[in-house]
């Protein structure tokens, strides 16, 4: 079993970077699952795949996080250095300038409506770079900006096990509609991973967007899940009015949140703690919009 904890941090470090021996390296209070993070000093942090899924991720982000970082609106994580494998770690590692601010999982928001603004326009930018030799949705992104059909076997399985829980005729009205659409314009960048704990919050306005381990080049429709994941029903008319998009694409956005809602379900429904119970309320969100026909009009 691979430990991944502070004494293997000082040891990569002090071997491959003596510059900074002298700085304390001390686990981040919230870690997430993709990747260990450790603050290194007080500017830095160090980011250490946790699984070889995941590894592929690492010199992505080196190539082209600082390539998207001047076209953005909003902070993106800065790479200042990439480690290589050493000392039983089979895998290269990053070291990163630290965002300082509070994820939105853990403040209270006060504007959704500036927020859905905010980010609507973070999205806009981003969907707007050149995209031309970035990688293209696969393996290296969980087939973030892909087909929603390579989840479809998974998906039609949450629905029978969710059968007494959730609407499942909707949703699979909703999955079955999704299905027949598909993104034929110029693929563009996508991050993958629009969520809670991935957008920092300072000075009480959204301030950064971390976290592009899932950064691809394809559909834009997982990124626009987030209104249902995130946003109370009328900024969520705001985020969508301010991004625009077709019928298809809130569709399959509308598909991409149903998914990941329902595996999180299946996956704790001998323990509905407070993550799970947050992912009926979403899919009941999307069950209501689309009765309403609220992301097509």
């Amino acid at each position: 079993m691979l430990i991944i904890n502070e004494t293997l941090v000082r040891r990569l470090l002090d071997s491959q970077f003596p510059e900074w021996k002298d700085l304390p390296v001390r686990a981040v209070a919230t870690s997430g699952w993709d990747n260990r993070t450790f603050h290194l000093g007080e500017h830095m942090l160090v980011r250490l795949p946790s699984h070889t899924d995941y590894a592929l991720q690492v010199e992505k982000e080196q190539h082209w996080l600082p390539r998207l970082q001047p076209h953005l609106p909003l902070s993106i994580p800065e790479p200042l250095a990439q480690g290589r494998p050493e000392h039983g770690y089979p895998w290269t590692w990053s070291v990163y300038r630290w965002i300082e601010g509070d994820t939105v999982a853990s403040v209270t928001i006060s504007d959704w409506h500036d927020m859905a603004v905010r980010l609507a326009g973070f999205l806009r930018a981003l969907q707007g770079i050149h995209a031309d030799n970035g990688p293209v949705a696969g393996v290296h992104s969980f087939r973030r900006g892909g087909s929603l059909r390579v989840y479809d076997a998974e998906t039609r399985h949450a629905l029978e096990v969710l059968e007494s829980t959730i609407n499942t005729r909707v949703v699979r009205e909703i999955w079955e509609a999704a299905l027949k659409t598909s993104w034929d314009a110029t693929p563009v960048w996508v991050h993958g991973d629009i969520s809670a704990g991935n957008l920092l919050m300072r000075n009480a306005h959204l301030a950064a967007v971390i976290d592009f381990g899932q950064l691809a080049v394809g559909d834009p429709a997982c990124d626009m899940a987030v209104a249902w994941t995130l946003f109370p029903e009328e900024s969520r008319a705001v985020f969508r009015q301010c991004l625009g998009y077709d019928r298809g694409t809130w569709l399959r956005a509308q598909a991409w949140a149903l998914w990941k809602a329902m595996m999180y379900i299946v996956n704790e429904q001998t323990d509905m703690n407070f993550e799970a119970r947050k992912a009926l309320v979403t899919i009941e969100s999307i069950v209501q919009d689309y009765r309403k026909g609220d992301c097509f009009q």
